[in-house]
């Protein structure tokens, strides 16, 4: 994980140069694709366990340091830590509270709150070299400009920042993580995510799966270096693909269920691999909900693709299955995913028990017929925009412009300028070959209309923030852009193509609209004096 991965010692010109206002040009950076191989990880295979013997864990709920009438205070330490994700093994993380994922936060529709993220990483990552500061995204909020982790507002290590989320919108499984300027995927790879959970009484009205029967999956790939480190190997900047696949942090785990339905929120929390899950007994995935909250109607499918960053709600039916009997949840793959011996794996489900409750047990047919983004048609559009994603001189680039071109701006440069409350349709165009793009577009739900002229995928057909743009696809979506006015980030959400550099931004209203985010409500110093929440 030292200097043959690819990295260099302290903070490099191209850090100081991208937190600047006025920085150069971004560096040309080497292309390179390598061989597959049938493991990555440099640790004896020894010390791996065999799938499916460590047993499920899900991350804790996070509790407020305290609550008004109308808000949640919460506060989440990034700091160090050691954790046992191989038995018997100590690797070191970054973590919110010092565990990955992070703590999971559960809030209600129309209740703020207010998340404090102290930045108590060192001033040097203790390999890589590089300073850890950090941007707190909750992906999927359309929160204010200066709360939504806008790349270059930064936290240094030292400082804090409380960040304001409305949490308006309807129920959705949101996730937080590090967006931190050229770091992301480091900072994200080392364990900065977590959950985040809005409900409404539209979702708690139906019968589905609710309490132990709804249950988190935090999908990620990890190489292990010999002494049980992460080994960073990004290849040139195209992606990173790990031998190891953690749910929740735990290797190829086992979970015990009861026969009835479970409800599982899978996000796939990766830094550059896709999956394609399937059960193997052959029986159909239920899709319930995407990025945005429950679908209108439920959807079937045999199989399921997941981008990165990417939220599918699902429910598996396990009343079909004897007790005793095992399911296992498979990865069949995606182009340009490079796939390992033991990657074909995610977890099993033991049949453990007769269900010990049978109440909230149904998939009704009418999920969320007032799905807002749903209902937009072509007809109700504006204007149609073209964002075509390309490697272009060792960069990715969206239009030909990289972040390094907005901070150039001033922070001024938009690929696209929207009135509030505006209808657009945006053709993304993938033009870069061998490489899928998922594309995050802040701020907004938006619905799938077609992939290459043909109709989205089933488990797509429902509220999305994040697309997969497959090899030479152009997938055309349409959105309103409303909740708020100001400049938010499109990027594509494979980290090492983010960070280098394919991500740039659009601004909701006129020149100077909304908030500023990075001079609204900049990170402060924290010391024993700060305030308390």
């Amino acid at each position: 994980m030292g200097d043959a991965a690819g990295f260099g010692k302290g903070l490099s010109r191209r850090d100081l140069l991208k937190v600047s206002l006025l920085g150069a040009a971004a560096l040309t950076l080497p292309f390179e694709r390598t061989v597959s191989a049938k493991t990555v990880s440099e640790i004896a295979p020894s010390k791996l366990p065999r799938p499916f013997t460590v047993p499920f864990a899900t991350p804790p709920v996070l509790a407020p340091v305290r609550s008004t009438g109308t808000t949640d205070y919460y506060e989440i330490v990034q700091k160090p830590g050691v954790a046992e994700i191989l038995p018997g093994v100590r690797s070191p993380i970054f973590g919110y509270n010092g565990i990955a994922p992070g703590p999971t936060i559960k809030v209600a529709q129309g209740r703020e709150t207010v998340v404090r993220q102290i930045n108590a990483l060192p001033g040097r990552h203790p390999k890589l070299r590089y300073e850890p500061w950090t941007s707190t995204h909750l992906h999927g909020s359309a929160s204010l400009p200066e709360f939504d982790g806008y790349a270059s507002d930064i936290t240094r290590p030292g400082q804090y920042k409380d960040y304001r989320y409305p949490n308006t919108q309807p129920a959705r499984t949101l996730w937080y993580h590090d967006h931190g300027l050229h770091h992301t995927g480091e900072n994200v790879y080392m364990g900065l995510a977590g959950l985040y959970l809005l409900t409404d009484p539209v979702e708690q009205a139906l019968p589905l799966p609710t309490g132990r029967y709804d249950v988190p999956l935090v999908l990620q790939d990890k190489i292990f270096a010999r002494d049980g480190s992460f080994l960073w190997d990004d290849n040139g900047h195209s992606g990173l693909w790990g031998d190891v696949i953690l749910v929740n942090g735990r290797p190829w785990p086992v979970m015990k269920v009861e026969r009835r339905k479970y409800r599982f929120r899978v996000l796939n929390g990766s830094v550059a691999r896709g999956f394609r899950y399937r059960l193997s007994t052959g029986d159909p995935i239920t899709v319930i909900g995407c990025d945005g909250g429950l679908m209108t109607a439920p959807q079937q499918v045999s199989e399921l693709r997941h981008g990165m960053a990417e939220r599918y709600e699902i429910v598996i039916d396990f009343a079909k299955y004897r007790v005793g009997q095992r399911v296992v949840l498979q990865n069949l793959g995606v182009p340009n995913s490079r796939d390992y011996d033991t990657t074909r794996n995610i977890m099993a489900f033991d049949v453990a028990s007769e269900a010990t409750d049978t109440s909230n047990n149904t998939v009704p047919p009418v999920l969320n017929p007032g799905a807002v983004a749903m209902d937009l048609t072509p007809a109700m559009s504006k204007r149609t925009r073209r964002l075509v994603v390309s490697r272009t001189g060792g960069e990715w680039v969206i239009n030909d412009m990289t972040w390094e071109s907005v901070v150039r701006s001033r922070y001024e440069a938009v690929v696209a300028d929207p009135g509030p409350g505006d209808v657009e349709i945006w053709e993304i165009v993938n033009a870069s070959g061998g490489w899928f793009h998922p594309v995050h577009v802040h701020l907004v739900d938006f619905k799938i209309l077609d992939r290459n002229g043909r109709p989205p995928r089933p488990e797509e057909r429902g509220p999305k923030d994040t697309v997969y743009v497959g090899e030479n696809e152009t997938v055309r979506i349409i959105m309103r852009f409303e909740h708020q006015v100001g400049r938010y980030m499109v990027h594509c959400h494979n980290l090492p193509h983010e960070d280098h550099d394919m991500m740039t931004q659009f601004r909701v209203g006129p020149p100077g609209a909304g908030h500023d985010p990075i001079t609204t409500a900049p990170a402060l110093p924290y010391t024993s004096s700060t305030a308390a929440l």
